[in-house]
C-alpha cells in the first residue's frame, strides 16, 4: 500500500472514530480531540469534511457536533429505530439542558428495554451512558413507561413471566406493578427511584406509534441526591411527557417516522 493510499485509510478510520463518538452524544472539537485522542486541528479538519457531506451537523445550542442527516438516513434504511432517534434527538437536547440531567431514548424489545440514544450534560458527578443496555421492563423508568401502556394481554404475559429483584425497591409483586401500572396510565408518565441502581431516580413517558402502541419511552435520570431538583418534580415529570407527545404527534400524521 502507498504512503497515499495508507493516509487516505487512517482519514477514514480516524472519521469513523468520531462517528462513533457522537454517536453517544454532542461535542465540540475539543472534547472529541480528548475523546479520540487526535490533535484538535485533525478533529477540525475531519469535522469539515463530514459536515460538507452531511455526515454530522453543527448544533448552535449547545455548541457542539451530532451524527447528521446523511448518516440518519443511512441507519434508517436498515433500522426502524434510527428515524425514531433522529426524530427525537432534538428533544432529547432539551431536556437534557432544562433538567440539568442526562436524557435519553429506549425502545421495546421483547420483556427489555433498550436503551438507543442519550443526550449527556456536564454535571460533575456524572451518569453512566446507558446506550446500548437491555434491562427488564418493570426496573426502570422506560420500561415501565412502555410496559403500562402495552395491550393488556402483553402486559399480562410479562407479568406471568419471572420478575427479577435488583434493589430492594424493585416491585416484584405483579398485583402491585398492576396497580402502578394503571396509575403510570393515568399519570401519563413513570418516576423510578432505585429500582434498578441504588441512588438513581428517573423519570420517563411513552412515545406513541399511529395505532397508539408504545414504540419507545423518553426519559430523564440522575442521582438522587440532586434530581430531581427540590419544587421541580412535577414540572419535570410534565416536561419529558410534553416531550414524548411533540414525538409522537408527528408519527400519527406520518410525516416523521416510516
Amino acid at each position: 500500500m502507498s504512503k497515499v493510499q495508507s493516509s487516505k485509510v487512517q482519514s477514514v478510520q480516524r472519521a469513523f472514530m468520531l462517528l462513533q463518538q457522537l454517536a453517544s452524544e454532542e461535542m465540540g472539537v475539543t472534547r472529541l480531540a480528548e475523546a479520540s485522542d487526535l490533535p484538535k486541528s485533525t478533529v477540525a479538519r475531519l469535522l469539515k469534511t463530514l459536515e460538507y457531506e452531511g455526515a454530522v451537523e453543527w448544533v448552535d445550542e449547545t455548541g457542539g457536533y451530532r451524527i447528521g442527516p446523511s448518516i440518519a438516513s443511512l441507519a434508517g434504511s436498515t433500522d426502524p429505530a434510527a428515524d425514531l432517534i433522529a426524530h427525537t434527538h432534538p428533544h432529547l437536547v432539551v431536556l437534557a439542558q432544562e433538567t440539568e440531567e442526562n436524557a435519553g431514548l429506549a425502545v421495546p424489545d421483547g420483556r427489555l428495554a433498550h436503551y438507543v440514544a442519550q443526550v449527556g450534560t456536564d454535571n460533575a458527578v456524572q451518569i453512566s451512558d446507558w446506550t446500548g443496555q437491555r434491562l427488564p421492563m418493570h426496573s426502570v423508568a422506560s420500561g415501565l413507561a412502555l410496559l403500562a401502556f402495552l395491550p393488556d394481554s402483553m402486559r399480562d404475559t410479562y407479568l406471568s413471566g419471572p420478575i427479577e429483584r435488583f434493589t430492594d425497591a424493585t416491585m416484584t409483586d405483579p398485583g402491585e406493578l398492576t396497580a402502578w401500572m394503571a396509575q403510570i396510565r393515568s399519570d401519563g408518565f413513570a418516576w423510578c427511584q432505585a429500582d434498578y441502581v441504588e441512588g438513581l431516580t428517573a423519570v420517563a413517558a411513552p412515545i406513541f406509534d399511529p395505532q397508539g402502541h408504545p414504540i419507545g419511552a423518553i426519559h430523564v435520570h440522575g442521582p438522587t441526591f440532586r434530581f430531581p431538583r427540590k419544587g421541580k418534580r412535577d414540572e419535570i415529570a410534565a416536561l419529558v411527557a410534553d416531550k414524548a407527545r411533540l414525538v409522537s404527534d408527528p408519527l400519527a400524521t406520518g410525516s416523521a417516522v416510516h
